[in-house]
């Protein structure tokens, strides 16, 4: 069987150099990892997790918190996750964070207390007081995505996002703006739905448009809720553009719109917000916000602050996301 010290002869390192370079812990030049690493796979050397932990005082595991397991955009963040922490030799424990407190309780109390994650990594979730205080007393890096938090957090301006989605139609001409936003009762969390809606009344305002009134639905941030509300908002009167508060309810209007006998963009303009992956393929216009990359920085920044000689990662930074133009907005007739 091959062992630590084989690796260390093939790759002319010592045996702790060979540790350093396989658990990720300590300094080691680039070169001397990557003979390492040569040498290990040459040799079909794996390290022990074990004694990996019992060496170095690490699991090399990070807990991901998600509200939800499924769903398009969560896949995608951790997509980035995965890849990013697998490609330093991390592993990943998922936990689905339900909105029941008791369960939430154990979770915070009990499971991450078991000490077998080095960190952890919240997608999406706006936690408890006493979550937080829970994550902080278990002495890891935690870092997570969304915001406002009282975490090192990473986040999308949510208001900016709907104000450059709302300006874009104003630009191109368009005054009849409608919106679909989202009800309450699936707004958890960040509230993200109310803060498009927000900053899409913002930017009307700031250009002299009235507030739309009547022109504002209620969806669900799914394709059947987008259809529904693009349906209702097209029988109450005259609309020109829609702004929907996610690409998914504005797929949904698409469909709307094409089955009432309105074309998409001549009669009617519409833009979405997150970046879907079937965006492209519906040729429409979004705001991206980048998932997969959000997943990547997200992961770069447990790995920064699980390097002892790293600065701490900062309480907050912006995460960035841009208009992507398509085929589903032109200017008025």
């Amino acid at each position: 069987m091959t062992s630590i010290d084989d690796v260390a002869r093939l790759a002319g390192v010592s045996t702790a150099t060979v540790s350093r370079a396989l658990n990720g812990r300590g300094k080691v030049s680039e070169g001397a990892r990557q003979r390492v690493r040569d040498a290990a796979s040459a040799l079909g050397y794996v390290a022990s997790a074990s004694a990996s932990s019992l060496a170095s005082g690490r699991t090399r595991n990070v807990g991901v918190l998600v509200p939800f397991v499924g769903g398009w955009f969560f896949g995608a963040v951790l997509e980035g996750v995965t890849e990013t922490l697998a490609q330093n030799g991390y592993d990943v424990t998922l936990y689905a964070v339900t909105t029941d407190a008791a369960t939430r309780r154990d979770l915070f109390q009990t499971f991450l207390r078991r000490h077998r994650v080095d960190a952890v990594l919240a997608i999406s979730l706006a936690l408890e007081p006493f979550e937080v205080h829970a994550l902080q007393d278990l002495g890891i890096p935690v870092v997570a995505i969304g915001g406002p938090q009282a975490l090192p957090a990473l986040a999308v301006d949510e208001d900016a996002v709907a104000r450059l989605a709302a300006s874009h139609l104003i630009g191109l001409g368009h005054r009849e703006i409608a919106h679909i936003g989202v009800e309450a009762a699936v707004d958890i969390d960040f509230r993200v739905g109310a803060r498009r809606h927000a900053g899409f009344e913002a930017a009307l305002t700031d250009a002299g448009i009235p507030l739309p009134g009547e022109r504002v639905a209620i969806g669900d941030f799914t394709v059947a809720g987008g259809y529904r509300a693009a349906a209702q908002l097209l029988a109450a009167g005259p609309v020109t553009a829609v702004f929907a508060a996610s690409d998914e309810m504005a797929i949904g209007a698409l469909q709307a719109c094409r089955d009432a006998g309105l074309s998409v963009p001549g009669d009617v303009s519409i833009v979405g917000v997150d970046g879907h992956e079937l965006a492209a393929f519906f040729d429409l216009t979004s705001i991206d916000q980048y998932p997969t990359q959000q997943g990547r920085t997200a992961a770069s920044a447990v790995l920064r602050a699980l390097d002892e000689d790293a600065p701490a990662p900062p309480v907050a930074a912006a995460l960035p996301f841009a208009l992507i133009e398509r085929g589903s907005t032109a200017p008025p007739r």
